[in-house]
């Protein structure tokens, strides 16, 4: 191995230590707070303060299971009595394991909405009345110091234009005593969110919440221990709780990889700081799962004699769909998490359903933009290819200045330039299709990994473009056939490609296929369908190059001499009577 590839590895180890050093020193664990000094010390940039003594409880009644629920043409919201809150929204339009229709918080999390003034721990003992005719549903409280904390969940009234997915909830606190209550500090819950398919990624699992016109997330993987990969030195042990304050906290949000659940306060709310937990999920055949739950942490109140406040919030409860989440205020759709190439995937997935709408397929509209991609980059592919067989042509030359000045980097590196410059070459023009392709790459990644319209949307053998397209299982491994066959056409595309650089930089492209198969292997088909179709295009491509004549290798000198005969003997045949 040369020092350049040494080189290389040792400032890869460095980022490596220097990233994991970034993320013990910035998410440190942080302790579960149980009093105001305890969250202090979590936040001090911004300190929450909880209640230093939580009202006394009245003695719950003696609560008898029960369930009601409130339905649109597309939802079904299952509430609990105790907990007063939502146990489970039954999606009826998307489909989940075993063809049944996908319930959202349903695995072992606590119910949206729920309610309590220690983080994490829900207040019980509301009784429910309902009144479905209306689409409300109502649960009382009375605390021991006389407090009754009321809270309503209704759906939107009708031929108001928002979200069937959504639902507005409403808690009352009312003093109906004669002295002067304080209300301290209390969280609402957003619920939770865990994977609903074998396949799903954890990193989709996560907490979002939006503060200004910003974003900050965490993935389940936050709360596991962290230590340095391979060498397995430990950097953290778990932690139990996320809390973090912002002046500004606009909603809080918890998302698996195709669904999530928002909660928005409204105007009159004052959300002091967001909080999320990790929490065991359904097992997928025998495997652990982690789920994440978490909410809004709200500012006390004090309550004068015979007063009452109101707050009141926005549930969404639904797909990650662009058009509904900005119908639920000017950031929410940021859970879709793009990344830093978003307005990549927006575009992309403007266009692929803008071509299903023509075509009725998600696979036929991802092969035809595609080739439409393809199609607009057929003049910087086809520059690159001719500059690529000029560089083909210099190989001997280049060759022999290796061996000439094999002891002298300086002067090689000199004269290589130099080499390039009278001939006229561009060495990285070659680059420039496959830089242009990155962005669109990560852009399909990011969008066909969030994109809820493929759910479900078939291709030949491949039964879900979301989903890997499996076929069988060798010794417990999967068999994914669109990813090879990518892998595939890679080395077929390299293969005919017009060799440029030295042997060890053609053996280092090599690798190539293999790290796009393992990026891809286990990942939504729908990108493998997108990266075939590219790799096709662009072989038919470079066998039409292919037979063109071969470029002329001559000096920029030569053909400026050139240039200017033709131009003076163009010129002397104006003039000429």
């Amino acid at each position: 191995m040369d020092r350049k590839s040494w080189i290389a590895i040792i400032l890869s180890l460095i980022g490596l230590f220097a990233w994991q050093w970034y993320v013990s020193k910035y998410y440190k664990p942080e302790a579960q707070p149980t009093t105001a000094s305890a969250t202090a010390n979590a936040t001090p940039s911004a300190p929450v303060v909880l209640p230093t003594a939580t009202p006394a409880p009245a003695s719950p009644p003696s609560m008898t299971a029960r369930a009601e629920s409130l339905s649109t043409n597309s939802t079904e919201f299952v509430f609990n009595n105790d907990t007063g809150g939502i146990e489970q929204v039954i999606l009826r339009m998307h489909l989940g394991e075993n063809h049944d229709n996908v319930a959202l918080n349903r695995s072992r999390s606590m119910p949206i909405g729920a309610f309590g003034f220690n983080t994490g721990e829900v207040l019980g003992g509301f009784e429910m009345t309902a009144d479905r005719e209306k689409g409300e549903v109502f649960f009382k409280r009375t605390q021991a110091d006389g407090l009754e904390i009321t809270k309503k969940f209704s759906l939107p009234a009708a031929g108001e234009k928002i979200s069937p997915y959504t639902l507005n909830l409403e808690i009352t606190f009312t003093n109906p005593g004669s002295s002067a209550i304080q209300v301290p500090d209390f969280f609402v819950s957003s619920g939770g969110a865990a994977p609903i398919h074998v396949h799903d990624l954890p990193l989709y699992t996560r907490f979002d919440w939006g503060h200004e016109t910003k974003m900050s997330n965490i993935d389940v993987n936050w709360f596991a221990a962290g230590s340095v990969p391979i060498l397995g030195i430990p950097l953290h042990s778990e932690r139990p709780l996320y809390l973090e304050s912002k002046a500004d906290i606009r909603w809080a949000a918890v998302a698996s990889q195709y669904f999530c659940t928002i909660l928005t306060p409204q105007a009159g709310s004052t959300t002091k700081a967001v909080w999320a937990k990790r929490f065991d999920a359904a097992k997928f055949n025998g495997t652990a799962v982690f789920g994440i739950q978490g909410g809004l942490i709200q500012g006390g109140l004090s309550l004068a004699p015979a007063t009452s406040e109101t707050r009141t919030f926005q549930i969404y409860s639904g797909p990650k769909e662009i058009p509904q989440l900005r119908t639920l205020g000017p950031t929410q759709d940021q859970v879709m998490s793009f990344g830093m190439f978003g307005f990549v995937s927006e575009f992309l997935l403007w266009a692929m359903n803008n071509l299903h709408s023509l075509l009725g397929n998600y696979a036929a509209a991802i092969i035809v933009l595609t080739l439409l991609i393809k199609t607009l980059l057929w003049p910087v592919q086809n520059k690159a290819t001719n500059e690529m067989r000029k560089m083909a042509l210099l190989s001997p030359k280049m060759t022999e200045m290796r061996d000439k000045f094999k002891d002298d980097p300086q002067k090689l590196n000199e004269e290589t330039m130099k080499l390039y410059k009278e001939y006229g070459v561009n060495p990285f023009s070659g680059c420039l299709p496959m830089l242009i392709q990155i962005p669109i790459f990560f852009g399909f990644y990011a969008m066909l990994g969030t994109a809820i319209e493929l759910r479900n949307s078939s291709f030949l053998w491949v039964g879900d473009l979301s989903q890997p397209d499996t076929i069988a299982h060798v010794l417990g491994f999967p068999i994914n056939i669109l990813p090879i066959v990518m892998a595939g056409t890679m080395v077929w595309q390299m293969i005919i490609t017009p060799k440029t650089g030295d042997a060890m930089q053609q053996r280092i492209f090599y690798f190539m296929p293999l790290i796009f198969l393992v990026f891809c292997y286990n990942y939504a088909s729908g990108l493998a369908l997108y990266w075939t179709t590219q790799n096709l295009f662009s072989i038919v491509q470079l066998y039409l190059t292919r037979n063109k004549p071969l470029p002329t290798l001559e000096k920029k000198s030569v053909i400026a001499k050139r240039a200017a005969t033709e131009a003076k003997k163009k010129s002397k045949n104006r003039h000429s009577p």
